[in-house]
């Protein structure tokens, strides 16, 4: 690993990695990318872990032409665990304005990412790709914040010094395909072992061990899958709902005229005036007030929203410029909704994602790495575009909605209630 290089450019840096850098292919990533930047690397030390439980631990001297291109190399493969040997406590700066970073900030990953200050590594709360970190020196504790969030006065991490990121490496433990990060997409993979460790998943965070997020779009309506999902959370499958105007509007549709986007759900054929009833259902909510309120009169006696208000499933309904109506419990400013979903997301460990691109992607922005996460669609662009935005930890089911969720809740025990 030596290279052949004999003087080193005058601008270099000692780093180290440690940890399963090896067979989560951190090291390889780390020299490609000092390589890839115009830069080089000498090897000092090396120990590597005899066995797949030991940890390995990588000493190297980080060279490039100038300042600035160094700077560049370690900013880059610190994301990768990659820190400098010699320490330094975290740069803060007072932000000047509401709603933006000083200059130079630290953009996060959604890696667990680490500040130090006084000495000690304090790890960051509320993980979140593409925020800054906002420390608290008085009480010692570093928190992601999003731009928007940003108060006057806040205290912001700037630059790379004082900061180290663990990457989330491949459960070693795993001897099965799902390891969730030996994979991403694929439509020729059996399909049926997938959805069995699915659903063992479930299993536990249903049991206590765990919170599962349920991102969903409105084919799991337009499919003939809503009784499915609606089984789901009875049982306790489901600890927070994420989706837009769409899915609800359509799920009501169906409680009141029997059609989605008015289409029959029984014969598949069209209804007379079947176009007016994602309005009428609309508007009928609208005039009760909220789901909760068509619910508690009675009105709403069935289907997914009913199953959220019985079971006190919390949701966020997030809303977009092309809706209808919309329905009175849906969230029209998006800031307002990103934050009523990055409460929601706190403490969630499995994340199903159900036919929707734009939101799954979304959500996907706000998860931290070690959250495990499904992505089932028919489209493999979706899967393949969550990957792409950063949510590496994804696993892409390339199918059709109904037919993945009919196998889970086979798998889960069935439907005998």
């Amino acid at each position: 690993m030596m290279n052949a290089q004999t003087h080193l450019p005058s601008f270099h840096e000692d780093v180290e990695l440690a940890g399963h850098i090896i067979d989560s292919l951190l090291l390889p990533k780390v020299l490609d990318e000092i390589t890839s930047l115009g830069g080089d690397y000498q090897s000092q030390e090396i120990r590597i872990g005899h066995n797949r439980r030991d940890p390995s631990y990588v000493r190297l001297t980080v060279s490039a032409p100038t300042q600035e291109s160094l700077e560049q190399i370690l900013t880059s493969i610190g994301q990768h665990g990659a820190v400098p040997v010699q320490h330094h406590d975290i740069r803060l700066v007072a932000a000047d304005i509401e709603g933006a970073f000083p200059e130079g900030f630290y953009a996060t990953t959604n890696e667990p990412t680490e500040v130090r200050w006084s000495n000690k590594w304090i790890p960051v709360e509320r993980q979140e790709m593409d925020c800054g970190i906002c420390f608290d020196p008085k009480q010692e504790t570093a928190r992601c914040v999003a731009m928007a969030d940003v108060k006057r006065g806040d205290h912001i991490v700037v630059g790379r010094l004082g900061t180290r990121v663990h990457p989330v490496g491949r459960d070693r433990l795993s001897t099965h395909s799902f390891g969730f990060m030996n994979s991403t997409v694929s439509s020729e993979k059996p399909k049926n072992l997938t959805v069995r460790e699915i659903a063992e998943l479930m299993r536990r965070a249903a049991s206590g061990q765990g919170r599962i997020l349920v991102v969903a779009g409105p084919a799991v309506v337009h499919t003939g899958s809503r009784e499915l999902l609606s089984w789901l959370i009875r049982r306790g499958y489901v600890h927070v709902l994420f989706a837009g105007n769409a899915l609800a509007t359509h799920d009501i549709e169906q409680s009141f005229y029997g059609t989605s986007l008015g289409i029959s759900m029984e014969s598949g054929g069209g209804s007379e005036e079947g176009h007016e009833h994602h309005l009428r259902t609309i508007n009928r909510i609208r005039r009760l007030g909220s789901i909760q309120q068509a619910v508690e009169q009675k009105v709403l006696t069935n289907g997914i929203m009913y199953e959220c208000i019985q079971h006190k499933i919390p949701f966020v309904l997030a809303g977009s410029i092309r809706d209808d109506g919309p329905l009175p419990d849906v969230i029209t400013d998006s800031l307002v909704a990103q934050t009523r979903m990055r409460e929601l997301v706190q403490g969630v460990t499995f994340c199903l994602m159900i036919a929707t691109t734009l939101h799954s992607i979304a959500v996907g922005n706000l998860l931290p790495s070690w959250v495990k996460t499904v992505c089932v669609d028919i489209n493999p662009a979706t899967v393949t575009k969550l990957a792409d935005r950063g949510t590496f930890q994804s696993v892409g089911l390339v199918t059709d909605v109904e037919p993945f969720l009919r196998v889970l809740v086979q798998e889960l025990g069935g439907m005998q209630d």
